[in-house]
């Protein structure tokens, strides 16, 4: 589980991720990631509607904090990180989900990093 001070919650916050952070997409996720010279690492989670009813999007943004929770402290300082959950995500299993969020965030903190 997420410590609570390391959860994104304002909807500024969501919103500057989002349009100043690099992206990195998968099958079911999208994470965009911005450097934001804070000290604190953040992660936030962004699961619509057309991921399917309430109890499903509660499973997958349950399953997309367990998956950010081991990798937050390999973050860098200052990272802020918005994960987006695709359509996909629904019927994806843990393992799936898994690997293409450590693939989509590879790729955003590479090019964050740029």
């Amino acid at each position: 589980m997420l410590p609570a001070g390391s959860r994104l919650q304002s909807p500024e916050d969501f919103r500057s991720t989002l349009r100043l952070g690099a992206r990195g997409g998968r099958r079911t996720v999208v994470v965009h990631v911005a450097l934001t010279g804070d000290a604190r690492r953040m992660a936030g989670f962004a699961v619509s509607k057309a991921v399917g009813g309430a109890v499903v999007r509660n499973r997958v943004k349950r399953r997309l904090r367990a998956i950010l929770a081991t990798r937050l402290d390999a973050l860098p300082e200052g990272a802020s990180v918005v994960v987006r959950a695709l359509p996909d995500s629904a019927t994806a299993s843990f393992s799936e989900l898994e690997a293409d969020v450590s693939g989509a965030l590879g790729t955003a903190l590479s090019k964050a990093a740029r």
